[in-house]
This record gives structure tokens, sequence and C-alpha cells, in this order.
């Protein structure tokens, strides 16, 4: 059904609890078109905030083992990374661009806890 959530039971061998992701759909698609809302709307100043909205959503509904996933990264904090990522873009005349992904991906990690 719509909007309910995905519940994947996996059981690992020694542990106890679940793991699961209990996020809807329609939830999901909401905060996905407020994203792109308040994106298009600032000229991609507020790129940053429409990420960590989504993130946060996900790693919210996110259970592993019987404990669920918390986010504490702020829109402020990745939009000074931003700022700079994109300075280091510039000046390497795009290279460093290769980086971006890995770098996103290393202050997901780094703000995300049980």
């Amino acid at each position: 059904m719509l909007g309910t959530g995905i519940n994947v039971n996996v059981n690992v061998p020694g542990q106890n609890g679940a793991s699961y992701f209990d996020g809807g759909l329609l939830e999901y698609i909401g905060w996905a078109l407020v994203g792109w809302l308040v994106t298009v709307c600032t000229i991609g100043i507020c790129y940053p905030w429409a990420v960590v909205v989504l993130y946060r959503w996900k790693i919210e509904h996110t259970v592993i083992n019987g404990q669920r996933l918390r986010f504490d990264g702020t829109a402020m904090q990745l939009f000074g990374n931003w700022i700079k990522w994109w300075l280091l873009c510039i000046i390497t005349l795009g290279i460093y661009s290769f980086w971006l992904s890995i770098k996103l991906e290393q202050w997901r990690v780094k703000h995300t806890y049980f």
C-alpha cells in the first residue's frame, strides 16, 4: 500500500533485532517536492537544505539490528562545506568535482549514528 513504507526483516545471526525501513512513499514525495521547490525558488542556494532534509528523512526511518539510525547534520554545516567544495572545483578547473560525491558521503556518515 502507498504510504505505509517498506518493512523488510533481516535477522543477523548472533544479534538481536530486525533491520527495516519504515518510511512511506507519500511522505517521501512530499519532502522531495518541498526540497525541489525551495531549491528552484532560491536559485540553488538552498540545495544543501534539501539534501539534509531528504537524507534526515531517509536515515531516521531506517532501523538496523533493532536500532534506529539518527542524523545530526544541519543545512548550515553542509552549506559551509558546499561553498568550500565548489571553490575547490573552480580553482582546480573542475578536477575536484571527482571527489564531491565522496566528500558528501563522508559528511553524511560523519553525522549518522545509532
